[in-house]
This record gives structure tokens, sequence and C-alpha cells, in this order.
């Protein structure tokens, strides 16, 4: 390995040739605390920065073992990492140049705690994935520019960033503490009968339909009505050494949460989406702790649908057009849900979050007048409201549903949660009342609720290759995966958070496609077999091109139901399914 001053020369040595003399840097050199890796060198000041590595040994960086004692804490302390190394890169100084020169950067993410490729803890090192990009005027190396940022700056970010004495514990061990507690609440939602918590105090409103921040004036402290209180323990002390916090308990079954416009009830459903992640400390919903399993669900006209069984929600479509098998290049907003919410099922969601305001209204509802004027034998749609108690009691499936404009699923409701001017209040038994008042004829379905039957995906679906290049992927917007020669559009799943799940996504696909997709495991199979790998290798498995010990990229663990979701949104996807022949 390389020492500093080896390096110093070679930077030196090549100031002022052809930008491609930086791949001369690819290697390691040792600079005192860190070592740097060059894994990557662009190929020019243009392009996508080069991709670093500062890693610092654990017997020199002295970060404390109970810091990173369990996943949920290492997740905390290497998402700190990340964040405290973009802090201290905004007081680098600039170095200016063509293109990327001088960028430095590292993937720090936002109000959600994310799994992240950014930063690694072990118990021998600690590391910090970076990119960089290596200054140049025009396209000739700026050599003493270059050794400025490799020799003097970034052995500055890791020991501001990396270095135990230059961290401020109170600040790291109260971030790791908030992380940890929110995923033991996680853990204790089963035994409590809940789908979610969420601890009074909480703000959910945030700054705008544009951002993830929290509203900072006029905020309502969200407060849980008293016949849903819950109480959940914490596994380290608040600030007056309590361990408890008493909030909304939303049980399993079927919640509705109601209300009039404008009153939250959108913006209750949307913490309860994204509490399926811990949150930073401060962000107002840290203490909105939902299970990992619930799905958020809705219509998305125009998306492709591959052999999925929609029977129980729609059938007998004109021209005897089977559903057991459903595919369609364009599917309709009905259509699209019934398969949305089978795939969901499929992957393995414990619950369902829909709203009203995304949802396609003939698959949510038909009321009476609609029934006497269209014959049922007319009517191919089953609406959600006819098997929603079904999806609980046979699947074991939660439903969480916003509804403003209908009534006809307070029958079915274990729970209904009113908003008024984002106070909640329990409507169960007035709700309930009301339905008693007014009985509404209850059709059922015309047959019963199955589980959905697996479907095998085909290995020839999956070609990530364009052009000359084998594979060929890119995170082209937070929804949108270049994979191949097509586009993934991913708006309907809006779960999705961040751009290093999505392009994360896109590599999880080929991925699973190279190791699990063999003709006869099933989508659930892949998916927990996909699972299992991140969890025993990491997220640098990611990487199509990976070897041990190099810089994969920036990535986000996504959860299973996304990278599904992905999988089904290929307009290239054949499967075989059990329920018809291929």
């Amino acid at each position: 390995m390389a020492g500093e001053d080896e390096l110093r020369r070679l930077l030196q040595r090549i100031d002022g040739r052809g930008y491609k003399a930086y791949r001369e840097l690819r290697g390691s050199f040792e600079l005192g605390d860190p070592t740097i890796h060059v894994d990557h060198v662009q190929g020019d000041p243009f392009a996508a920065p080069s991709r670093l590595r500062l890693r610092v040994p654990m017997e020199r960086a002295r970060l404390p073992a109970a810091w990173f004692s369990t996943p949920a804490r290492r997740l905390a302390l290497e998402d700190w990492l990340a964040r405290r190394a973009a802090e201290a890169i905004r007081s680098l100084p600039d170095r200016r140049g063509s293109g990327q020169s001088g960028v430095v950067r590292v993937d720090s993410g936002g109000q959600q705690v994310l799994a992240r490729s950014a930063a690694r803890v072990c118990a021998d090192w600690v590391e910090l994935r970076l990119e960089a990009g290596l200054p140049a005027a025009g396209r000739r190396v700026l050599g003493g520019e270059a050794e400025a940022l490799l020799c003097d700056d970034l052995p500055a970010l890791a020991r501001q960033a990396l270095l135990a004495d230059a961290l401020p514990s109170p600040s790291v061990e109260a971030f790791v503490d908030c992380i940890d507690d929110q995923e033991h609440v996680r853990a204790q939602l089963g035994e409590l009968g809940l789908v979610a918590f969420v601890a009074d105090g909480s703000l959910l409103p945030r700054a705008s339909g544009a951002s993830d921040l929290p509203l900072e004036r006029g905020a309502v402290a969200f407060a849980a009505p008293p016949t849903l209180r819950a109480r959940v323990t914490l596994a380290h002390p608040r600030a007056d050494g309590s361990r408890e916090l008493i909030g909304l308990g939303v049980p399993r079954g079927i919640t509705l949460i109601v209300g009039g416009g404008y009153h939250g009830k959108s913006t209750l459903l949307r913490a309860l989406e994204r509490g399926v992640y811990p949150h930073v400390p401060g962000d107002g919903r840290e203490w909105v702790v939902s299970a990992p399993g619930l799905v958020k669900i809705r219509a998305e006209d125009g998306r492709r649908v591959e052999r999925v069984d929609i029977s129980a929600y729609v059938r007998d479509l004109p021209g005897a057009r089977a559903t057991d098998a459903f595919s369609s290049d364009d599917a309709s907003g009905s259509t699209s849900q019934a398969a949305n919410l089978v795939e969901a099922v499929e992957a393995g969601a414990s619950g369902l979050l829909l709203d009203e305001d995304t949802s396609a209204t003939n698959f949510m509802v038909r009321d009476a007048r609609m029934r006497a004027l269209v014959h049922p034998e007319d009517e191919p749609i089953t609406p959600f409201s006819e098997r929603v108690r079904e999806l609980y009691d046979t699947l074991g499936v939660s439903t969480v549903l916003v509804m403003g404009g209908c009534g006809d699923y307070f029958e079915a409701a274990d729970r209904v949660i009113r908003m008024r001017e984002f106070e909640a209040e329990d409507a169960t038994e007035e709700a309930h009342r009301i339905a008693a008042a007014d009985p509404r004829p209850r059709p059922t379905a015309k047959t019963p609720l199955t589980p959905p039957p697996p479907r095998t995906p085909l290995a020839h679906s999956f070609d990530p290759s364009r052009g000359r290049r084998e594979v060929k992927i890119d995170a082209r917007a937070l929804d949108a995966i270049g994979y191949g020669r097509q586009t993934l559009d991913l708006r309907g799943l809006e779960q999705l958070l961040d751009w290093s799940q999505t392009r994360a996504i896109g590599h999880a696909i080929h991925l699973a496609s190279q190791r699990f997709v063999d003709g006869r495991a099933t989508l659930p199979e892949i998916l927990d077999a996909l699972d299992a790998l991140l969890d025993a290798e990491g997220l640098d498995v990611l990487d199509p091109f990976h070897r041990p010990g190099r810089h994969p990229g920036n990535y986000a663990r996504p959860r299973r139901f996304e990278i599904a979701g992905a999988i089904n949104r290929l307009r290239t996807l054949r499967v075989r399914n059990a329920n018809a022949p291929a």
C-alpha cells in the first residue's frame, strides 16, 4: 500500500496531463488516520464523480462498541456518521475547475433513517463512502488542486466525521438511542395486537406538499382519544426518566379514518405510511411506528399487469375474459387497484393503507341506487367494501382506510377515528349506531376469498442490456428506473422515499434474476431469498460489478414490497400462474 508521499508525487507527476492520467490513482493510499481507497475514477470531468472510500481502523477511531452493538444501533450509527460527513463537507474549501471538479458528496438521506451503503461500521474499522470530482482545467489534470483535495481535505473530513474524539458523544448517543427505541416499539406492535402506534405529542403535518420537513408553526400536537390509547415501553429512559409512551394504538382489523376535508385524515395516513421506517429525532413523527408489512394501495391507470388473479374483485368481464390470470398493458383504475392489492398480499403484506382520494370509486363502493340501476349480473366488480372484512377474517390482512364521502364501511369497521381540525376522536360507537339506524343491503361476494395463487417469474423476462452494455440500469428519478431498454414507472409505489432506494431496486431486480429466478421459484420465494442475501451480505452485493471491498455506489435498502412492485411493473415480465396454463 502506497503512502501520502507517493500520492503527492503521483499527482505532481500527472499535473497538466490529459484527464485519463487520473486512472493511475486507482488503488489505496495510507494518509495517517484514514486510508483512502480510490475504487473508480471518472473518465471525464463532466462524468459522474469518482468513487472513494475513507477507512479508519477502529483502534484509532475508538467508536464505543455500545453505539453499534445491535443491528438497529448499527443502522442508526452509520446513518448518523453519513449525516455528520455531509455537514463537514459543507465546510471544505471550494475547489474549482471544469465539470464536477472538487465536488465531494456522501449519500446522507432525509427525514427517515434507512440502511445505506454510505457508511460502514464493524469491529475492526469504520468506513465512509464518497463521490469526489477530480479537479481539471478543461480536460487537463489539476494536480495541485487534486493534491489538496485528496491529501488535505479528505483526511480532515475523516478526522472530523469518523474519530470518536471529534464527535459530540451526547448527540450520537441520543440519536442512536432514539432509533433503537423506535425499533423497540415496532417489535411490541404484534404482541399488543396493533398495526401502528402514534404517540401523544407527535407533530404530523409537513411544511408543504413538496417537503417532508415538519411544519414549524401552527401544527397541532397529536393526542389519542382516551378509548383508543395504548402504552408502549422504551429501551432507554427519556429526558424525564420515564420509559413509557402513551398514544393511539391502531388495532389489527379494519380501521376507518373519517372527517371533513382538510381536517387531517390523509395527514394521519401519510404518517402511518412513512412510519414503516424510523425517523430522525426532531422530525415530529419519530414516535409514529408502523408494522413493517403495511403497504399503501392505490389505483394506477395505465399500468401493466401480468397474470394476476383478481377474480375476487373483478370477474366475468365482457367477452368472457377470464380474470383468474388477468393481464393488461393498460389497466383501468379498478383493475389496477385490484392487481396492486393482490400483488401486495402475494408479497406478504400484513396490512393495507388506502385513501379514497387515490382509489377507483367503482372498486371501493357501489351504493343501493346504482345496484338498482345496474343489475348485479352486468357488474363485474365486487367492491372492496364487500371483501374488506373477509380479507382480515380469512387472510389476516388488516386495512386502514381514509373515507370522507361514503359510510358503506361503517358496519365492517372495528374502529372509526374521526379527525376534526387535526384532533382525533373515537367515533366507532356513533358510526355503528348510524349504520344500525339506516341498514342497507349488504350483498355478499359471489365466491369465497382465497390466498393469491403463486406466480413464477420466467427468466427470459429480465433483460437489463442496452446497446453494447449487458447491464444498463439507472435511477432516472425517484419513481423511474431505466432497466435495459425500458423504463419502469414506479409512481404507484407511494412508500418509495429515496433515489438511492430506487437505484437499489433496479439492481436488486438484476441480482434476483441472476441468482434466484430459475423457472421454479415463486415471486414470494425470490423475495425471501433476496431478503436473506441482503441481511447476510449487505447492500454492497447489489453492485452488478461487485468485488469485495470496493465502493458499490449509493444504495438505500428498499422493502420487499417496493421490489415486488417494480418487478410487477416490468413490461417484459412473464410468469407462470398456478391457476391457469402458461
